[in-house]
């Protein structure tokens, strides 16, 4: 039992190819960190101080952009760390910590673009009694619950991980992932593996249907509405499907860097791959709301002309 017990540390070998252009590396990452920061804190700000940005799809946006913040804050300072770092080797409980973090943050992530979708769907459905539909009160309920549902509900499940023993210390990444601490484990994780399908089913399954419903309810309404409200139904949710596309296109890429052998890609994909819907959506998010909604568009320009 003293070997198994022994395990309180692993290595995150992804980092050791990157070991000849790691001050590249590095200095990419961190300027894509402070641009995450600026970019996403720019957003916050101007709907922070535009009491006419005081509506939900605002509010909404606002929420994403901070979680985008926790998720890219979760991962690049340590990776920032880890490429300075000789030995790579992180610790159990950080380990354990950041897995945590990484993985409410995608949850999050995906709870507040349901919660969009379905504030859209209203907005475009239901133009009239939006107001009256989207209250205050239910807003602030479904941003609590797009937040306290993923670490609540992760919580539960990530109890099983945290009471695994390990015997073995390799991790073929840049951070740590719950499916790749698990197979580490000494023991059979059938029992655990069955229990993360069924969560996982849990945890995306109900936001998935509400953004299928919801953008089903609009393209419903827009074959009957005509040229000009189908064009400004567009206008209203481009900047939604595009964020959405562009997590979906993250979740892709950890699907298929975690199931397929990924010796037969080129080197560097696998990193690229896992690190997709960690950097890029924090980065595109702001960037997109930033430029294609009109309301924070202007502000953010009044900004910058003032100077």
């Amino acid at each position: 039992m003293q070997n198994i017990s022994a395990v309180t540390s692993f290595i995150l070998v992804a980092y050791t190819e990157m070991e000849k252009l790691k001050y590249l590396y590095f200095t990419v990452f961190l300027l894509l960190y402070l641009l995450i920061l600026c970019l996403n804190l720019l957003v916050i700000g101007v709907i922070y101080s535009q009491k006419s940005l005081h509506d939900p799809m605002y509010i909404f946006v606002s929420n994403l952009v901070v979680n985008g913040i926790y998720g890219s804050t979760s991962l690049i300072p340590y990776l920032l760390y880890q490429l300075m770092s000789h030995s790579h080797e992180i610790s159990l409980g950080l380990c354990l910590a950041q897995i945590y973090c990484l993985h409410t943050y995608g949850f999050i992530e995906f709870c507040i673009l349901a919660a969009m979708s379905y504030d859209r769907y209203i907005a475009i459905c239901h133009p009239l009694h939006y107001h009256i539909v989207m209250s205050p009160q239910k807003v602030i309920g479904l941003i609590a619950l797009s937040w306290m549902y993923p670490l609540i509900a992760f919580g539960s499940y990530f109890i099983l991980t945290a009471q695994l023993t390990f015997c073995s210390r390799i991790i073929p990444k840049v951070y740590c992932a719950n499916f790749l601490l698990v197979r580490l484990s000494c023991f059979d994780t059938s029992v655990h593996s069955t229990v993360g399908l069924i969560a996982t089913v849990l945890f995306s399954g109900p936001q998935l249907l509400m953004v299928m419903f919801s953008y089903a309810q609009i393209l419903r309404v827009c074959l009957l509405a005509s040229r000009e409200s189908r064009v400004k139904a567009l206008q209203t949710c481009t900047p939604h499907l595009l964020a959405f596309a562009n997590y979906s296109i993250g979740c892709f890429f950890e699907i298929i860097q975690s199931r397929f052998n990924m010796s037969n890609f080129p080197s560097g994909s696998d990193t690229f791959m896992s690190l997709y819907s960690l950097i890029f959506p924090p980065l595109l998010n702001p960037t997109i709301y930033g430029i294609i909604v009109q309301n924070i568009r202007v502000r953010i320009l009044k900004i910058y002309t003032a100077k």
